[in-house]
């Protein structure tokens, strides 16, 4: 029988190397530099065998009773709390009985079939020279939000509802069908049930009173801003392929100059590195640009947790992320920098975890979505900052963008506020009501009926902007029944601002931030809960009206607020960085290609990626 000890070191190194394994291929596949969807599914069967097996949680189980109640030493308390880790890992994955397991190697198998698929599904529109053209899901989105010609603008909106007819015409109801069975022969009555208590460790209850209150608070502003909308740009502005226009379209294409693609990643290390943020040795592979066949949606994975292993040595984390950028589109470039910034949080709050062992820097259960979340929203939430816009944000001149333009920005976007926020909210209280259909009436027609009620009832309009049916995380099993984590991170996400600006007085290039995210978030990693990561940092609990607030304030007191932030940012002495770089090894990659690297420096590879996205997208630098 193995030690306690011998068992935690066992874990340690047996899970690293399964998960590599998995994420390996997971990136490969959804890179799609390898189409080896079997070698793919194989060892994601055998990752989730890992952490569901019953025989590895009574092993730790077995070891936590016989340590004894007390802690002779720090290597003995070092142990339990590893141990623990391991116990709620696989006390939240686990699968306790054969059919379930079975369930699960089912689902697996249907999943990675229809991923298949759906890399070969090739969708287009009228693109921004009038011309058809092949589309990512990012390029339809931006299109719907910048072409001033709306038949375009249509093209791409129709090209999303296809999608959400061709997901329902290849297995993903199916799909739905296995994970209820799945969750019920685990004991629970859906699989949203299931996910929301694995995920969130609350019940689907305890997590709609939460977003029931939200709804509230937030009906009457989205109700006043679709109203002044069709009063000011008529009864067709409301139609999902105008609304998203006629709210940022114009602005965007003002703002596009300051926000040059090839500038972006710059823009995120010098911003980083002035926050204090830093990546302990870590080594990010980051695949910016769209392409045939990659998966239309940025993420962020990471191959080798973080951690101190058994002999006190760091393992630093290997962490990869994703976007869908083209440079030569109208938007492009405020997209990319918001997908470093959002991405570049992941792997920040990743690379930062100091635990014991990988089980606590894992971005899957017993991890929160909404934990997860908050570290990358928050970083993101950083760009709507005038400060930050007004320091960062710059056309090939060299000029700063103009307080108008600002003013233009939030007087275009503050009123939809609510709105985007609602964007989110629609889509739990739509998985919820798919999950509780009986498997006789999960059938094309009741479910496209089904997405439409709750865009009518939460959006308040008949087709959202983004179908329901189109958004990719409704098709994986990890981030399906899950997108709430992202509502709840921006409550919490606003929450921390709050907590900084009363702190500090502000957030754009404060060396403090990095280093109070580190300690106060990304230390303990899963090892603390969200709520108690709040509770480290800014003294209380979670709490939503912070977030509720922000989106029913007026477009006055926004401008208000910007106008204030700059000029306390014109005349702020900034403290120094503390870094002269993020502490982390860098690969720019575009598939099989490596187009940048900052083996001699971060300011040469910022330079390389230039030259190369001039070279290749030359309109985009002009």
């Amino acid at each position: 029988m193995q030690s306690a000890r011998q068992l935690f070191d066992t874990l340690n190194t047996d899970y690293s190397a399964v998960h590599k394994t998995k994420e390996d291929l997971f990136w490969a596949t959804y890179m799609a530099t390898s189409s080896d969807d079997a070698g793919f599914a194989r060892a994601e069967e055998a990752y989730k065998n890992f952490i569901s097996d019953p025989a590895r949680l009574a092993a730790v189980r077995s070891a936590l009773a016989g340590l004894g109640a007390t802690d002779p030493d720090e290597a003995e308390r070092a142990l339990r709390h590893g141990l623990k880790g391991w116990l709620a890992l696989f006390e939240s994955n686990i699968i306790d009985n054969d059919a379930a397991r079975q369930r699960m190697s089912e689902l697996i198998q249907l999943e990675a079939e229809l991923f298949a698929q759906r890399r070969d599904l090739v969708l287009q529109h009228v693109g921004e020279a009038g011309q058809l053209e092949d589309a990512t899901l990012s390029t339809l989105s931006t299109n719907l939000s910048t072409n001033r010609n709306q038949a375009a603008r249509k093209s791409s909106h129709d090209a999303l509802m296809s999608l959400e007819r061709w997901v329902l015409a290849h297995g993903w109801l199916d799909i739905i069908k296995k994970r209820n069975a799945f969750a019920r022969a685990q004991g629970f009555g859906n699989y949203f049930d299931y996910k929301v208590q694995k995920n969130e460790q609350m019940s689907a209850a305890q997590l709609f009173t939460i977003l029931d209150d939200f709804e509230l608070r937030t009906r009457a502003a989205n109700e006043r801003a679709l109203s002044d909308l069709t009063r000011s740009h008529g009864a067709d502005a409301t139609q999902p392929w105008n609304l998203r226009f006629h709210v940022s379209g114009d602005v965007t294409r003002q703002l596009d100059p300051y926000f040059s693609f090839a500038k972006g990643l710059q823009r995120w290390i010098e911003s980083f590195r002035r926050l204090g943020i830093a990546y302990r040795g870590a080594t990010l592979q980051l695949d910016l640009l769209e392409r045939t066949g990659k998966y239309q949606n940025g993420f962020c994975h990471g191959p080798i947790p973080s951690y101190f292993d058994g002999q006190g040595h760091w393992v630093a984390g290997q962490i990869n992320f994703t976007a869908n950028a083209k440079p030569d589109q109208i938007g492009s470039g405020a997209r990319a920098i918001n997908t470093l910034f959002h991405e570049g949080g992941h792997a920040a709050h990743f690379a930062n975890v100091t635990q014991n062992s990988p089980c606590f820097s894992q971005e899957f259960a017993p991890t929160s979505m909404a934990y997860a979340e908050t570290q990358s929203m928050f970083c993101d939430s950083l760009l709507d900052d005038a400060d930050w816009l007004k320091r960062y944000a710059r056309n090939a001149k060299g000029e700063p963008i103009p307080d108008e333009l600002i003013h233009a920005r939030i007087e275009t976007t503050q009123p939809f506020a609510a709105f985007a926020e609602r964007g989110i909210l629609v889509v739990p209280y739509f998985e919820r009501a798919l999950y509780q259909l009986p498997d006789e009436q999960l059938t094309p027609e009741r479910v496209l009926a089904l997405a439409r009620e709750c865009e009518q009832r939460i959006l308040g309009v008949a087709v959202g902007p983004r179908p329901l049916l189109s958004i990719p995380h409704l098709l994986n099993q990890e981030s399906a029944a899950a997108y709430h984590g992202y509502l709840l991170a921006n409550m919490a996400v606003y929450q921390t601002r709050a907590y900084f600006e009363r702190q500090y007085g502000y957030l754009t290039d404060n060396p403090a931030i990095g280093p109070q995210l580190a300690e106060h978030y990304w230390s303990r990693g899963n090892g603390i809960s969200h709520n108690d990561t709040l509770l480290s940092l800014t003294g209380e609990p979670f709490n939503p009206k912070y977030l509720a607030d922000s989106c029913n304030q007026t477009v006055a007191l926004a401008w208000q607020e910007a106008q204030s932030q700059m000029a306390a940012a014109a005349t702020r002495d900034y403290p120094p960085p503390t870094a002269t770089n993020l502490d982390a090894t860098i690969r720019i990659v575009h598939g099989a290609e490596v187009i940048a690297d900052n083996g001699e420096s971060d300011q040469a590879m910022c330079q390389q990626f230039e030259r190369w996205v001039g070279e290749h997208y030359p309109a985009s630098v002009q």
